[in-house]
């Protein structure tokens, strides 16, 4: 097999052809193959829908278009709060199965665009608020960047657009290793003696994924910078503030909260932390939040999208 690196192309045909053929697809209702990434389990939920709340405190409240660049379904019932009182939601995904799933959920008060994140097809200063989540790491490399001006530029003046994708090695799963790695041991022993999965380990995505074994050879693409990274190459084109959306990734989240653990409390008091130092844990954590903010007027300084 050649270990010829894949042209942006390449890579933009397999992310399609993924979440048009298996991650989008339902496996149970409300549940898609995708779901694999997130922690499901009953002990998360909480924890979960408020962090996928904050997105909304940083968008106009309402207004004609919002923007969702790299929509995918829709897939979260606190997702759909983000555009409830927007006249459009407009949906831009690559992948038409993305698209059809986003539809089925909101019908007429959506439009939906086959686009690239990367090359939106939209005039400049169109939306009243863009939303783009987990979307930009899928891109090549080379075209981080250009989302994100893109994203910037089909905003309006005076509007706010938020950005969630996943950091690359962040800090704080860096610190954390060592306690998930002797939970995992002891959980991979407690298994070895009972001859079962503990029920607390199973989600509804995880138990329908063990009969999908197109996950052993399914994957996508995905490059994720560092927030220190990401700060240096906005700089120039935009002012960015990074908060927290969830500092605990999905894999430190099933080694280290359990139900019977008093997984619940921990989950509170570790949210009241990240509401108390949004900055340390967006910095820090497995997944920051940029909010874009586009000033009325463009600085001097800065340079035009």
């Amino acid at each position: 097999m050649s270990d010829k690196p894949k042209s942006p192309t390449e890579i933009k045909r397999s992310v399609r052809e993924f979440y048009d053929s298996i991650g989008w697809q339902m496996i149970d209702e409300g549940v898609y193959q995708n779901a694999r990434f997130e922690d499901l389990r009953p002990v998360a939920q909480e924890y979960i829908h408020r962090a996928h709340m904050r997105v909304k405190r940083h968008l106009k409240p309402s207004g004609k278009y919002l923007l969702d660049a790299g929509s995918g379904p829709v897939q979260y019932p606190e997702y759909l709060t983000y555009s409830e009182d927007y006249q459009y939601r407009v949906c831009a995904d690559i992948s038409i199965k993305a698209l059809q799933e986003a539809r089925r959920r909101l019908g007429e008060r959506g439009l939906y665009v086959v686009a690239d994140v990367a090359h939106l097809p939209f005039a400049s200063n169109t939306f009243d608020g863009v939303v783009s989540l987990h979307t930009i790491h899928h891109l090549p490399q080379e075209e981080h960047l250009q989302a994100y001006r893109e994203i910037y530029r089909v905003l309006k003046p005076g509007s706010t657009a938020v950005v969630v994708n996943g950091q690359g090695n962040p800090p704080l799963t860096r610190w954390l290793k060592p306690l998930t790695w002797v939970a995992d041991r002891i959980r991979w022993r407690l298994e070895r003696l009972t001859g079962r999965t503990p029920a607390e380990a199973e989600d509804p995505a995880q138990a329908a994924l063990r009969q999908k074994p197109d996950w052993k050879t399914a994957h996508t693409f995905a490059r994720k910078y560092s927030t220190a990274e990401l700060r240096e190459m906005l700089k120039p084109y935009m002012d960015v503030e990074i908060l927290v959306w969830r500092s605990l990734s999905v894999r430190v989240m099933r080694s280290l909260i359990h139900r019977r653990l008093g997984g619940r409390l921990i989950l509170r008091f570790w949210f009241w932390l990240e509401e108390r130092f949004p900055h340390f844990f967006g910095e820090k954590g497995a997944y920051p939040m940029v909010v874009i903010r586009k000033d009325t007027t463009t600085p001097s300084n800065r340079r035009t999208p």
